[in-house]
């Protein structure tokens, strides 16, 4: 109806509708990569922040799990800045109107 090619349909009109889920489930699955790392992490002794962070609880390296608390607290928080800023892109109901 508008003379569009069935790409750009498709690209400006399905997918937008579609990555709004995805977007939310982004942010809301980082918290759970963060904990699956730190699992994963400690059973297959790959050095990163989940081994190092059960390294520093078992040492009662108190300074160290409080900046670890703090980074993993950080990234997470990031994600979801940056995961809300995207949904006020794709979202056109919850766009802010000057």
């Amino acid at each position: 109806a508008k003379g569009m090619s069935p790409m750009r349909v498709v690209g400006i009109h399905a997918l937008r509708n579609a990555m709004i889920p995805v977007i939310t489930t982004i942010g809301l699955q980082v918290g759970v990569l963060l904990a699956g790392a730190i699992l994963t992490e400690t059973i297959f002794s790959w050095p990163g922040i989940g081994k190092w962070m059960v390294d520093s609880i078992f040492r009662r390296d108190y300074p160290s799990v409080q900046g670890g608390l703090l980074m993993i607290a950080v990234i997470v928080m990031t994600v979801n800045l940056i995961v809300d800023l995207l949904y006020g892109l794709v979202n056109p109901r919850i766009r802010h109107v000057r």
